[in-house]
């Protein structure tokens, strides 16, 4: 079946040049008002070139699959079916076909042997196989990365623009592509006519086809465009090298693809925006188009329809009505937070404070996550010492002082390298954990910036600790542990991913493997269900991802928890082990649980909707008088409640009581106080909640009591 379907489709863009750009209705695309110029001859000259020599390359590959063995071979389900095929012959699709008619037409990517794989590429011998659906992640994702290929497709066609990158988002919302359009700024205008071509490349079913090509082909395939140039140059010698075709776009990808564009049935462009290439404010600039995509149009309807609601609780917009923030020119990236906004970005730290605490003995045995304090800035010899001057200089502030160059702390790990190196540590103080909320720097593209989740300047949890390797299993379980209970509180649900050795990686392969295997023992003791991520750690050390999902069911990367053995490496950090006389480097195990500060205060905002939990809250009651006569006593209950430690405020503004209660609601006081001469002769108070029309009589000992339990229990 694979060898029909590559015959027939080796044909199915092989028009001559000329007739390719007479009768492709890629170039008759309604007229915008937005006038810009296409680059015609880019086009009329690139996609020819592109496509012969991707068919050349495609069917000297066909002819060498012809001639391989047909052997047979045994396919092994998630069951445990096992499926008889041929090698080099049997796809995914065929297995697929044969189970039902349905999953042949709705299966979008397959794993062999744990490796995602083409529904239409062979298998190359036994394997276990497993195919995905949509309603899975990796189905899911699959739809969105070949997505932005149709984007890039329509993009292409569209503007003559040299296409750069194209993936499904991290926060797997959907997917952009990066292109160079020289000076032509993309606005939401211009989306009427993306969007058509993206449902002509779908209407099409353009099969995604899949060739190997070497460094030299792909450099000869891409040398109009010098950007894919560069990522080319810069791939490992040993690298295996994929294009991907889908109707006239060829494209540098590793893929894997869905088996062609007709998946794609609802498509929306999002929003447009600028972007550096490779992230870097001193190369070019593009422009970044994001889209989502659905496999039916009722899906895509349900999506916007979100996207209108969540707009409404944007942490920007609630941040300025609740009078919590804002940002003002004079410092872009950096936010004032107001008297109520403080309160709750220090009740925040307080909270991690109060657990470091809690935390902090084990087993009898002291063992103090300290909290330290260290400096903003550091002269930059510690910044090569720790690699940042090599990898991460262009992301931090940097100025003279005495003719000395110095940089504002983008991260806290180099100054506790220092704190555990100042003096001889013996193995009996392992593990050392110290705790910083440090303010830190980074000196982030103006157009990357994004309310308080995208920022100049904030604060983070974090955390580091030392420790011997026998130990790290415990302590990483313990992180986790710490990171559950937080996420609870905060009413969050969590995914966990292994993430193992990239292909660019530092150290050695024991240390990885033995660290990869110490997390994999952590998880599996920490009782939750967990997915492998393979290749996406860190180049120091493999990491455990944790993404939250908040009441929108948007995810979110907060919490890191990262096993490092570069940084003591070069910072030549040792201990003392039993023997006093043998020196020995600890494990680091990089810890976060909030992440940054400012970040999860956007993220709570938006997933409570800016109705904040009493614990958390920065109005916490307000006392209503119901006339002037009982004013006096409004302010009484207000200045005990203030000296119980709980923010109160009292309304004893000439308003009617209604108009009171309803404007404190607004202001989403948790508790509402109504006090007239009747509770004010009893000492009590009508208790009224905030998204409740119901209300009770209480005395201000059992208000008291009842303020200090939601407290306590974080409720």
């Amino acid at each position: 079946m694979f060898l029909r379907l590559l015959a027939r489709s080796i044909s199915r863009y092989a028009s001559p040049p000329s007739r390719l750009a007479s009768t492709s209705s890629f170039c008759t695309l309604p007229t915008m008002s937005t006038n810009h110029p296409k680059n015609e001859s880019y086009l009329s000259a690139v996609i020819p070139k592109r496509i012969k020599l991707f068919e050349q390359i495609q069917s000297h590959q066909l002819e060498k699959l012809k001639s391989l063995p047909h052997d047979p071979i045994k396919i092994t389900l998630p069951d445990g079916t096992v499926k008889e095929g041929r090698k080099w012959e049997t796809t995914p699709m065929d297995i697929a076909g044969e189970i039902s008619k349905g999953l042949a037409n709705s299966a979008l990517i397959s794993s062999v042997n744990d490796e995602l794989w083409d529904m239409s590429r062979v298998l190359e011998g036994d394997c276990k196989l497993e195919l995905f659906k949509f309603d899975s992640d990796k189905g899911r994702d699959t739809l969105w990365h070949s997505s932005a290929h149709v984007l890039g497709q329509a993009l292409e066609q569209e503007y003559g623009c040299q296409l750069c990158i194209g993936p499904c988002t991290t926060r797997g919302e959907g997917f952009y592509y990066d292109a160079f359009y020289g000076d032509l700024g993309l606005n939401d205008n211009h989306f009427p006519n993306i969007e058509v071509g993206a449902a002509k490349a779908a209407k099409e079913a353009q099969p995604f086809e899949r060739i190997e090509v070497t460094k030299d082909q792909a450099i000869e395939m891409f040398s109009d465009n010098n950007f894919k140039v560069e990522i080319i140059n810069d791939l490992p010698a040993d690298k295996t090298i994929t294009v991907y075709r889908c109707g006239p776009l060829v494209d540098l990808c590793r893929g894997p693809h869905i088996p062609n564009t007709s998946f794609v049935k609802a498509f929306k462009c999002l929003r447009a925006s600028s972007a550096y290439w490779r992230g870097s404010k001193d190369r070019e600039s593009l422009q970044r188009v994001y889209g989502i995509s659905y496999p039916d149009q009722k899906q895509l309807k349900k999506y916007l329809q979100f996207l209108e609601e969540a707009k409404k609780y944007d942490h920007r917009l609630l941040g300025q009505k609740q009078e919590l923030f804002f940002c003002h020119p004079l410092s872009p990236g950096s936010w004032l937070f107001l008297p109520l906004g403080t309160r709750v970005y220090n009740k925040l730290m307080e909270f991690i404070m109060e657990q470091y605490w809690k935390r902090g003995y084990t087993e009898g045995k002291l063992n103090l996550r300290w909290q330290v304090i260290t400096p903003n800035m550091y002269n930059m010899n510690l910044w090569e010492t720790s690699g940042h001057v090599a990898n991460y200089k262009e992301n931090m502030f940097t100025f003279d002082i005495e003719k000395q160059e110095f940089g504002l702390e983008p991260m806290n790990c180099p100054g506790h390298c220092l704190m555990f190196q100042h003096r001889v540590r013996s193995y009996r103080e392992l593990p050392i954990r110290l705790a910083d909320f440090g303010v830190l720097h980074r000196n982030e593209a103006s157009g990357a910036l994004s309310g308080l989740t995208r920022v100049r300047r904030f604060q983070q949890d974090d955390a580091h600790i030392f420790c011997t390797e026998d130990q790290a299993t415990d302590e990483v379980k313990a992180v986790l542990e710490f990171i559950d209970y937080a996420y609870k509180i905060f009413g969050f649900t969590y995914e966990l991913k292994l993430s193992t050795r990239p292909e660019k990686y530092l150290g050695d392969l024991a240390a990885w493997d033995k660290a990869e295997n110490d997390l994999k023992i952590a998880l599996d003791a920490f009782g939750k269900t967990w997915v492998l991520n393979e290749g996406d750690g860190a180049f120091y050390g493999p990491k455990i991802d944790i993404t939250v999902s908040d009441a929108m069911n948007r995810k979110f990367q907060c919490a890191t928890l990262q096993l490092d053995f570069q940084l003591p490496d070069r910072f030549k950090l040792e201990y003392s082990a039993d023997d006093e006389a043998k020196r020995q480097r600890p494990v680091m195990i990089h810890r976060a649980v909030l992440g940054s500060v400012e970040r999860m205060f956007a993220i709570l905002l938006e997933h409570y909707k800016g109705k904040w939990p009493f614990w958390l809250s920065p109005r916490q009651a307000i006392v209503c008088p119901i006339s002037k006569k009982s004013e006096e006593y409004a302010l009484q209950v207000k200045k005990q409640i203030h000296e119980a430690g709980y923010y109160v405020d009292a309304d004893i503004t000439d308003r009617k009581i209604d108009k009171k209660v309803r404007e404190a609601q607004l202001a989403q006081y948790n508790y509402i106080l109504v006090v007239g001469e009747t509770e004010a002769a009893t000492g009590q108070v009508s208790v009224r909640i905030r998204d409740s029309a119901a209300h009770s009589v209480k005395s201000i000992e059992n208000l008291l009591e009842e303020f200090k339990t939601k407290t306590a229990e974080y409720q």
